[in-house]
Formats: C-alpha cells, sequence, structure tokens
C-alpha cells in the first residue's frame, strides 16, 4: 500500500466506543447483529447523521433493509434504543435515535453486578460469626439468637470485626450469652468505639480500671482479727 493512502486512511478518522458496550452487551441481552447495528447508528450519530434509515444501515451491514428494519423496531420495543422527537429553530420536526436507555440498562446491570457481591459478602460473614459463636458456646445458635447477630450488623452496623471483639471480651468475663455481648457492643458505640484496635484498647484499660477498684477496695478494708473469747481462761 502507497504511503499516501496509509496517511489518508489514518486520517479518515475513528469512533470512539466505550469498554463498557464491549464488556456488557451480552449481560444486558443482546446478540452481535443488534450490538453491531446499534454500534452503526453510534457512528452515524457522531457524524452529524442523528436518524439513519434502515437502507443507509443495510449498506453498512450484511443484511437486508427489512433485517435491519425488524432489529430497529426489535431494539426500541426492548428499550436498548429511543426514537425522539426535535424540533429545529424554523420549527421544523425532526426525529433522532439515542442511545440513553442502553447505557441506562448498562448502568443497572453494573448496580445490579455491585449489589450482589455486596449480599454475597455480607451473607459471608453472617456465616462466619455464626460459626465463631457455636464454637464458642460448644452449641448450635438458637434461631432468635441469629437473628440478633443479624440486627447488629444490618439495623445496628456493627462491623464484623467489632462482634468478634465483643464475643472475646464476654469470653473473658465467663458471660456466655447475647444480652452480655450487646450491652458490651451499646457501651462501645456510646463511647465511639468503631473499630477492633479501639475495642481491645477499651477493654484492656476498662480491666485495668476494675483491678485498680477491686485492689484500693481491699487496702481500705479493716484488718481481720482472729475470733479470741478473752473471758476462757483456759
Amino acid at each position: 500500500m502507497e504511503r499516501p493512502q496509509i496517511i489518508s486512511l489514518l486520517q479518515y478518522g475513528h469512533t470512539a466506543v466505550s469498554k463498557l458496550l464491549l464488556d456488557y452487551y451480552a449481560k444486558i441481552g443482546l446478540n452481535e447483529p443488534q450490538m453491531m447495528i446499534l454500534l452503526h447508528i453510534h457512528r452515524f450519530i457522531e457524524d452529524n447523521h442523528p436518524f439513519p434509515t434502515p437502507a443507509e444501515l443495510s449498506e453498512r451491514m450484511s443484511m437486508s433493509e427489512s433485517e435491519c428494519t425488524e432489529l430497529l423496531r426489535s431494539l426500541i420495543k426492548n428499550d436498548y434504543l429511543e426514537m425522539q422527537k426535535n424540533q429545529d429553530d424554523d420549527q421544523v420536526m425532526y426525529e433522532t435515535y439515542s442511545l440513553t436507555p442502553l447505557f441506562r440498562r448498562i448502568v443497572q446491570e453494573q448496580f445490579s453486578e455491585a449489589g450482589a457481591e455486596t449480599e454475597k459478602d455480607s451473607s459471608n460473614q453472617e456465616g462466619e460469626l455464626y460459626e465463631i459463636f457455636e464454637q464458642e458456646f460448644s452449641r448450635p445458635l438458637s434461631p432468635m439468637e441469629c437473628e440478633t447477630i443479624n440486627v447488629w450488623m444490618d439495623q445496628d452496623k456493627y462491623k464484623p470485626e467489632l462482634i468478634k471483639t465483643a464475643l472475646h471480651e464476654a469470653v473473658l468475663a465467663g458471660k456466655l450469652n447475647l444480652r452480655y455481648i450487646d450491652r458490651i457492643l451499646h457501651e462501645w458505640h456510646k463511647n465511639g468505639v468503631r473499630t477492633h484496635q479501639e475495642a481491645k484498647t477499651y477493654g484492656e484499660n476498662f480491666r485495668k480500671h476494675q483491678t485498680s477498684k477491686t485492689t484500693m477496695k481491699d487496702k481500705t478494708k479493716p484488718p481481720q482479727y482472729p475470733n479470741i473469747n478473752w473471758l476462757d481462761e483456759s
């Protein structure tokens, strides 16, 4: 190929296609012919020709005019493509194609995937917590106990690591029941404790304080003398 011809091809221009279209078209229910005609419409729109006819589309595709017509109808009916009515400065009505529904479907699919992943992670975390609690309690959890743990995560928004730390504190205190753990979590929340490390530090300080109080109480006790009966001279 001659160099001028190569330069001419490079100057012909490019059509920018979002990677999202290529990544998601199959996931939102499009097949290859549908995707291709949408790409051609996108190209026409970029060239300031927003309403190509089936005949014009057919010239660029390996499909007949009637097949292109049927494909366009299907895309509009299934909310991948939209026909819009517009008015120019001279009050003349004209129609254009819009790919907004297509991109809306892709965004919805992205959010759906993200939501499913989040739900899966949440379910895994709950399952882990149930197992840890059952190990410490040495028995299966009751439905009410499972519901309580679920409330801690979904409604109270306690992080799983914080719940595990509260369970550890209950084990140290020898009080393996959810009511005691709930009091710990409530106390931490009231005092701004939000992370595992903050909870660990708070627990250590609390135990030191309790030990100090016990020591001071022992020091202030009166001395204990043996019970001697001074009248017994034997």
